[in-house]
């Protein structure tokens, strides 16, 4: 809760509207009602008014402050089924078509943070990532300045000399399964500059490999070192001071003493609070291992470089998990266009800093 705590202390004084499609789902109910009663902004439930109304009777939880909205019976239905029809015109999708997409509360709730209706949103407690994720893809889009999609894990651990106090960034975990160099730079900074709002310090970023430096040679670590060259020089485009370095082995990456040995003139190994993966494969299991063996509090998948603030979240995640994920969504918000500008921000950043 150290990491959390402050980010629910941030949004706090900057609520948010967070849009939570799955509106019966019991983990859901009640991650809704803790984000209202934290004062963190306004959650929205999509879905049949009745059976959310049920759901919440039988957890007994109150539905104070959540407002509900079933997309059949919305008065945005109609409008929302044309500016459908108009993103996919490519696809020349009917207008009938285009109502029965939008009816999806995936879709409904992609519809409305695309219009600015909401700040954020968050699925997945139900479904797989496909589902969430297509209607993201098709209706928000990639941020044109951004030009990869991908996602980021957030890790709270109890061993505070790990990561920043315990807090490590693991991407992609959830999207790309095979990042060419470009993909790869795109995540690592994107990554980047999520930790620099959220941690307020310029992020150290670790490229990971089988390999540290020339231990082995193989196309994947050739690969990781040109992605580790671009990512600086789009940091330093994007204005980002954040620090990289790779490839490195997760060891080195992580912990001093071995960093001193293989690297010690790296400023990254050892202090690494910010990893990224060469694949999907890695990502995902190692995110997965760090949360079940480590016993840490996982917050993701947290969507990047979409249009609008996203988050598709394990099936296995839990109330807490979800009520942390919304409030990292509702921060993200409030930064959004700076996360994907291309102006100078200021040298060290200072303008993704939120108090």
């Amino acid at each position: 809760m150290r990491f959390i705590g402050g980010v629910i202390e941030k949004l706090q004084r900057h609520p948010k509207r967070i849009v939570f499609p799955e509106g019966t789902e019991p983990r859901v109910l009640q991650a809704a009602r803790q984000f209202y009663s934290l004062r963190l902004g306004a959650p929205i439930l999509l879905g049949d008014r009745s059976k959310i109304k049920e759901a919440a009777e039988r957890l007994n939880v109150s539905l104070e402050g959540v407002r509900m909205i079933n997309p059949a019976q919305s008065e945005e239905l109609e409008n929302f089924a044309r500016h459908y029809a108009f993103v996919r015109r490519n696809k020349t999708v009917s207008e009938k078509e285009a109502r029965a997409a939008v009816l999806n509360p995936n879709y409904f709730g992609a519809m409305m943070v695309a219009l600015h209706q909401v700040d954020g949103i968050v699925s997945g407690t139900n479904e797989i990532s496909g589902s969430v994720l297509r209607p993201l893809f098709q209706i928000i889009k990639v941020n044109p300045r951004a030009t990869t999609a991908s996602s980021c894990m957030i890790m709270e651990i109890e061993n505070l000399k790990f990561g920043e106090n315990g807090v490590l960034f693991m991407a992609d975990c959830g999207v790309i399964p095979d990042p060419s160099i470009e993909q790869l730079a795109d995540i690592a900074v994107s990554t980047a500059q999520l930790a620099r709002l959220l941690l307020g310090i310029p992020p150290r970023v670790a490229m990971l490999s089988y390999s540290t430096k020339g231990s082995a040679t193989h196309s994947t670590i050739a690969k990781v070192r040109s992605a580790t060259t671009l990512a600086r020089q789009k940091a330093a485009e994007h204005g980002l001071n954040a620090e990289f370095d790779g490839e490195l082995q997760l060891d080195a990456a992580l912990v001093p003493e071995i960093a001193a040995r293989k690297v010690p003139d790296s400023k990254v190994a050892g202090r690494a609070n910010v990893f990224i993966f060469p694949d999907l494969n890695s990502g995902n299991i190692g995110s997965k291992l760090v949360q079940h063996i480590a016993r840490a509090n996982a917050y993701g998948q947290i969507l990047l470089g979409l249009n609008r603030p996203a988050a598709d979240v394990s099936r296995g995640s839990n109330a807490h998990d979800i009520l942390g994920v919304a409030a990292i969504i509702g921060m993200q918000s409030i930064a959004y266009n700076l996360l994907y500008s291309n102006e100078d921000q200021g040298g060290d950043s200072q303008k993704l800093v939120v108090a």
